[in-house]
């Protein structure tokens, strides 16, 4: 853990050590959260800002999803359709439905 002397300089800056910025692989630009907890200290956690159009992507049910189909993906649980006709057929299956009813569906 690296542990370092701090001076705060003109407009109350501070320049992180280099060995605390390889610690936590700082970069310019990178955002901090500080926060003072009840004893007084001060302590600086790295965030990450995440744009609110890819927010649900890091969501915990998303996440959940890519872990599954990376894991099909990675046991070889996938199939492959020569068509989309019956790629729908067997999803239909799949779902209680006999593919038979989507025959008249204009599907390519």
């Amino acid at each position: 853990m690296a542990v370092e002397l701090l001076k705060i300089r003109a407009n109350f800056q501070i320049t992180l050590p280099p060995a605390v910025r390889r610690a936590v692989q700082a970069k310019i630009g990178d955002t901090l959260l500080v926060q003072v907890t009840q004893d007084g200290c001060i302590v600086l956690k790295p965030v990450a800002i995440i744009d609110k159009s890819q927010a649900y992507f890091w969501t915990k049910r998303w996440q959940t999803g890519e872990s599954e189909a990376e894991e099909e993906l990675r046991t070889g649980r996938i199939r492959e359709y020569d068509s989309m006709r019956h790629l729908v057929s067997d999803l239909a299956s799949e779902v209680g439905i006999d593919p038979r009813e989507l025959e008249d569906q204009d599907i390519p």
